[in-house]
């Protein structure tokens, strides 16, 4: 079935990076106005913005204090409603981060929780006794250390699954979901297309994550009543409106995928999986790695969930977001400019092929790498902080060299440094000083520099938007992989009626000569894109990174 939604292509901004319009160095909502135009010539259909409300800004915004309220470092409500009605005018859609896992500790309600224990929002949060003089069990936060934090004033730990200044809410609690269903609204009401759930999958917590017996814990994602509450959600909120709903759900499979964004489940309408996000992760380090990425667990990955949510559920496509390394530095090759810019197109052609709708996250249409950190000191990031802390302070299972690179690499900072506008000091980002450090190869890698070049990144991306909305087959046909073995190159077809495409990416900086490709796409194709021209491309093999998308009629062939 036809949805806006599915034919949608979202660009994900963190307005701290994206554009600042006072000179204080931080990106803010009249920032983002300011550039809009940027972002239609784009072609982009929706902007999800990473949270801008009222924030101590302990985890960059994802503490809310208040949901209501505008972060005044970004800006007014009547910026944000300028924001809104200027992009509606260019046909822009806007999705709102949601963050109802876990408010700040200084939200109101979590300011009454704590006072006393026969606070009315007691019941609030997720309280409990000590054991043993310690954590009522040993449960880990996802940001490292203990999900418990001792509060001197009533005596009790509380349960935080991030930082401990995001105590997480109490969701069997009925008049927390009636408080965070009526804050969805008012936003609804007044006119955004939608929510990305944040960590949506973890707002229901089993009994033995927060037992007082001094256990292990259990983990807190997909629990008993998380698809009980989004179907409440969908019948009190979400059915009411025509938006997008995406929801956040680290740890799900394709099987609990069908859940929460089956086309009969009354839930949400897709949702992020990780395990892409997992391919260079190590099984002990998780992401605190230096190892490579295996172009043969990309495909199997993709593929898995391109068959599995097939005529059942809708798929989320995307290389990175704010808290993954830079894309082209994690998939494809920064070694020379000429690598760089054919692997960035590649993985672009990859992704934008396939079945689902198509996130892009800010200064991917650019290419834009991964920082050169060489000090834990131009890192700001909590969760990079505290693994640094973990693996080399405590438990000194890497060097500091070695976490140094693995950060390079991974710390979710690399995501987070300002967006490359043109040559002007800070990239055009700010008048002065930035809060995080721009990248230093700005001067190469930039917007002004890109939109003048038909040839660009920028402009590749521009092509794959405009071919999304010129051909169904690439929004609604099928998947299927093809030479499933090769270790080098990643290609699939799709069908949809009599039509046929057929991808084929090289991920790799060698020349290919053993595979017939014209053969296997077939003689009476024609090539729709490639990041080669045609007075480059050779017959019978692929050059380093190439992508090729072929589009061909076949009479009689039906899905």
């Amino acid at each position: 079935m036809k949805r806006w939604w599915k034919q949608a292509v979202v660009y994900q901004i963190y307005p701290r990076s994206f554009q600042d319009s006072t000179g204080d160095g931080v990106g803010d909502i009249p920032g983002i106005l300011r550039r809009l135009d940027y972002l239609s010539d784009l072609g982009i259909d929706v902007i999800w913005l990473s949270p801008v409300y009222e924030s101590p800004n302990v985890d960059n915004g994802y503490d809310i204090s208040d949901y209501q309220a505008i972060l005044p470092q970004f800006g007014t409500m009547d910026d944000f409603d300028d924001l809104l009605s200027e992009a509606h005018r260019r046909g822009i859609r806007i999705v709102m981060d949601l963050v109802v896992n876990h408010t700040s500790d200084q939200h109101a309600w979590f300011v009454e929780s704590r006072s006393s224990m026969d606070n009315p929002k007691r019941d609030w949060y997720l309280w409990r006794d000590a054991y043993e003089g310690g954590a009522p069990n040993a449960l880990a936060s996802v940001f490292s250390g203990s999900a418990w934090q001792w509060d001197e004033t009533t005596g009790q730990y509380y349960l935080h699954m991030f930082s401990p200044e995001q105590p997480d809410v109490n969701w069997d609690n009925d008049l927390v979901r009636t408080a965070v269903y009526d804050m969805m609204k008012w936003w609804l009401d007044k006119g955004i297309d939608g929510f990305r759930m944040d960590v949506i999958s973890m707002i229901s917590k089993p009994a033995a994550a927060l037992a007082s017996d001094g256990g292990v814990g259990a983990s807190v994602v997909n629990g008993p009543h998380v698809h009980e509450y989004l179907k409440e959600m969908n019948r009190h909120v979400l059915s009411r409106y025509d938006i997008m709903t995406v929801g956040e759900t680290v740890g799900v499979t394709v099987e609990e995928a069908k859940k929460y964004a089956g086309y009969n489940r009354d839930e949400l309408n897709m949702v992020f999986q990780f395990e892409l996000m997992e391919v260079d992760c190590d099984q002990d380090r998780g992401k605190w790695t230096t190892r490579s990425v295996d172009v043969a667990r990309i495909k199997q990955v993709l593929s898995r969930w391109q068959t599995g949510l097939d005529h059942v559920a809708w798929n989320c496509l995307f290389w990175s977001n704010h808290d993954q390394p830079r894309a082209v530095s994690r998939f494809g090759n920064t070694s020379t400019e000429f690598l760089w810019d054919k692997s960035a197109k590649m993985l672009a052609t990859c992704l934008h092929m396939l079945q689902g709708t198509v996130f892009i996250y800010q200064g991917e249409e650019l290419g834009m790498t991964n920082y050169p950190f060489q000090t834990l000191d131009e890192c700001l990031d909590l969760e990079t902080h505290n693994a640094f802390k973990e693996w080399v302070v405590d438990k000194k299972l890497i060097s500091p060299d070695e976490m140094m690179a693995a950060i390079r690499k991974a710390s979710r900072d690399n995501a987070r440094t300002p967006m490359q506008w043109d040559t002007s000091p800070h990239a055009g980002f700010t008048t002065g000083k930035p809060w995080l450090a721009v990248n230093p190869n700005y001067s190469r890698i930039n917007a002004a520099a890109q939109l003048a070049d038909d040839t660009s990144i920028f402009h590749y991306y521009r092509r794959l938007i405009e071919l999304r909305k010129q051909h169904p087959i690439i929004v609604y046909g099928s998947y299927e992989l093809l030479l499933s073995h090769d270790r080098r190159v990643y290609a699939y077809s799709r069908t949809l009626d009599d039509a046929r495409l057929v991808v084929v990416c090289n991920f790799t900086a060698e020349t290919i000569t053993d595979l017939d490709v014209e053969a296997m796409a077939g003689a009476q194709d024609r090539i729709l894109m490639s990041n080669y021209s045609a007075a480059e491309r050779r017959e019978g093999m692929l050059l380093p990174y190439e992508a090729r998308v072929y589009l061909s009629r076949l009479p009689g062939l039906s899905t």
